[in-house]
């Protein structure tokens, strides 16, 4: 199923990102993951793609056709662009299709020094436009967004104006960075809407358990820190229990603030871990 149709369908959904394990060992015991993951009952999940070269990107198709045909769930395949070029392109949609997977999140994609950028696609709008125009409506085809405004962008207005052009190229769905302060994600979602942007925005959350790996997120996405969440890192950034149980409860309190205000769904980064998410989907099983 298309998650386009579960975005019909429901007010709000719940769904997850994992990614794929390196290491060989925990990969194969992948399974012991999924099954809480999925007892959670998320409408669908997503799944992390690598950039050019890596070999996680055959553990992507691999762990996505096992969420749709062991466990039901529907799962959302990560397709990044910058560094590959057309054809190869071409040949991972081939092998989605053969999958039965239905669903792409396009993304541009993380610069790596590592990994030289090819020219065919220089954004995730360009890639969304080619598979438009290659696969018609074969896939639904979701998009990121940023509601503290994308790192690479200069002010909101840019921002919106590069969205609108996102949407326009047939994003059905978009899906945000993470976040940490709701009014910042609704103010976003209202001026998407002034900008003509109609699809469903799903709120990103990553609960804060670990200063140091959230650090490193925000680093990479841009994403501000609220004075309330400022004060719990500072609080308790050097006590790992008390860290989690704090980040826990922001986090709780932030997609119930969020499901009020008629958000479109919650997308959880879990990271993989089954306790956040089992704790978190707990206290929402009764709202959403």
């Amino acid at each position: 199923m298309k998650i386009s149709q579960i975005h019909h369908d429901k007010k709000q959904s719940l769904s997850f990102e994992i990614f794929p394990p390196k290491k060989e060992e925990d990969f194969k015991n992948i399974d012991a993951t999924l099954e809480i993951l999925c007892d959670c009952r998320p409408d669908y999940i997503s799944v992390t793609f690598g950039a050019g070269g890596s070999s996680n990107n055959n553990k992507t198709i691999q762990l996505a056709r096992k969420i749709k045909e062991k466990y039901h769930v529907e799962p959302v395949v990560h397709l990044t662009c910058l560094c590959y070029n057309r054809a190869e392109i071409d040949e991972f949609v081939r092998e989605l299709t053969a999958e039965g997977i239905e669903n792409i999140l396009a993304l541009r994609g993380d610069r790596n020094p590592d990994v030289p950028a090819k020219e065919d696609f220089a954004h995730a709008s360009d890639l969304i436009k080619y598979l438009r125009a290659t696969t018609g409506d074969r896939f639904c085809i979701a998009g990121a967004c940023y509601p503290d405004v994308h790192p690479e962008t200069e002010n909101r207005v840019d921002d919106i104006n590069n969205l609108k052009i996102k949407t326009d190229a047939g994003a059905d769905i978009l899906i945000s960075q993470l976040f940490f302060d709701n009014d910042t994600f609704l103010q976003f979602v209202s001026d998407c809407r002034r900008a003509r942007i109609e699809v469903p925005i799903v709120p990103g959350i990553m609960p804060c358990i670990n200063a140091a790996q959230i650090q490193r997120m925000v680093t990479m996405c841009g994403a501000k820190f609220p004075e309330r969440f400022r004060k719990l890192i500072r609080k308790y950034g050097d006590n790992k229990d008390a860290l989690f149980d704090a980040g826990m409860a922001y986090c709780q309190s932030q997609i119930i603030e969020l499901l009020a205000s008629d958000v479109d769904g919650v997308h959880l980064y879990t990271m993989n871990n089954v306790k956040v998410a089992k704790r978190l989907t707990e206290g929402i099983k009764n709202i959403i």
